[in-house]
């Protein structure tokens, strides 16, 4: 079996922080959802990984390589424009060839991993083999009509009176069969190869297709408030340990994870909290479910369930919450009357809040 993530979507719904960085690249407990996915794949024993890129594959080649360091073997394919999930599958022919593969979005998170779904495919080896999950608006989703023992009858790409609540997810496993559907299919009303119509050509044309409902943890990183509560799941699973600086003046509660480099100074930090190799985190507060990047500074501030994005800046800010500092961005207040405050901060910002004149 093969990989294919597909990584050259635009993120708008991720903005200001798409504008300066591939979606794919947000940090969830200061590792990029990029490369939890690629874990995610490698735990199935696949190594083989193509991945689509777009006008970011550069900043997604220097993030992740060649592969080497997280065990893989990574095979860069370009597509000059978004045309769609199924367009991807049909320009990554050559790399795939005769291969079943698992094709997995990479702004997806499956904080349990993908392992027996994986092994339910690979037993049946169905045409196609798709998570579901329900939601609550099916409306937002391509949601599936599935009959007797997980077998799908019919998917319907968002419509107004959806047939069932099982939104179609970011994780598919396909056999060959998949390429002559991909070739068969007609661009949609907006101009894409919707991989919904593919499918659903492999239902119509007599193909099994299987699909099971994922009974973990899921979240699309496409929005902010996604991020951040992804965030919180994945610090609640990390073990504290201190490989940088804590002096003695400095309290560390629960899950604090300092890594090297990093320096905790008078400071009282309430895991589960990341704080970043290299970091500086002085007279400070640091509430529970708050990643601090790397290389970050955060000085006379008291900041919880919030993401501070390598090389970022926070000074004097009394009550920082929900909030998302971007690389290089510095927030900072001149005004001790500020009591509380939610920012979202693109990269390379400068932000100064103060009270009312």
């Amino acid at each position: 079996m093969k990989a294919l993530i597909l990584s050259a979507g635009a993120g708008t719904r991720l903005r200001p922080f798409s504008h300066s960085m591939p979606k794919q690249l947000i940090p969830v407990g200061n590792t990029p959802v990029l490369e939890h996915v690629v874990s995610n794949i490698r735990a199935l024993g696949v190594t083989q990984i193509g991945i689509i890129v777009g006008d970011r594959a550069r900043e997604i080649k220097a993030v992740l390589g060649d592969g080497s360091r997280l065990q893989v073997e990574i095979t860069y394919i370009p597509q000059d424009e978004p045309l769609g999930l199924a367009h991807c599958v049909l320009i990554a022919r050559d790399f795939l060839g005769d291969d079943d593969f698992v094709m997995y979005l990479g702004d997806n998170m499956l904080l349990d991993g993908i392992v027996d779904y994986a092994e339910a495919f690979r037993s049946s080896r169905s045409a196609a083999h798709l998570l579901v999950h329900k939601v609550s608006d099916p409306r937002e989703f391509g949601v599936v009509e599935l009959g007797v023992d997980g077998v799908v009858h019919r998917l319907v790409e968002k419509a107004a009176d959806p047939p069932s609540d099982l939104a179609i997810i970011g994780v598919y496993f396909f056999t060959p069969a998949i390429h002559e559907a991909v070739a068969a299919v007609e661009p949609s009303e907006r101009g894409e190869l919707e991989i919904t119509h593919a499918i659903q050509w492999l239902v119509s044309t007599g193909a099994v297709v299987h699909a099971t409902e994922y009974d973990g943890y899921w979240k699309d990183t496409g929005r902010v408030e996604d991020v951040l509560e992804c965030n919180r799941t994945v610090l609640e699973s990390i073990a504290g340990s201190v490989d940088g600086e804590v002096d003695g003046a400095s309290v560390l509660v629960g899950a604090v994870v300092v890594e090297p480099g990093a320096r905790v100074i008078r400071s009282r930090i309430e895991g589960p909290v990341i704080i970043g190799a290299g970091s500086l985190v002085e007279e400070s507060h640091v509430r529970p479910y708050t990643s601090i990047g790397r290389d970050c500074v955060l000085r006379g501030s008291d900041i919880g369930y919030s993401i501070a994005l390598d090389d970022a800046a926070v000074f004097d800010m009394p009550g920082l919450h929900g909030s998302v500092v971007g690389r290089a961005a510095m927030v900072r207040t001149a005004d001790r009357g500020v009591v509380s405050s939610r920012l979202i901060v693109g990269d390379h910002s400068r932000v100064e809040v103060v009270t009312g004149c």
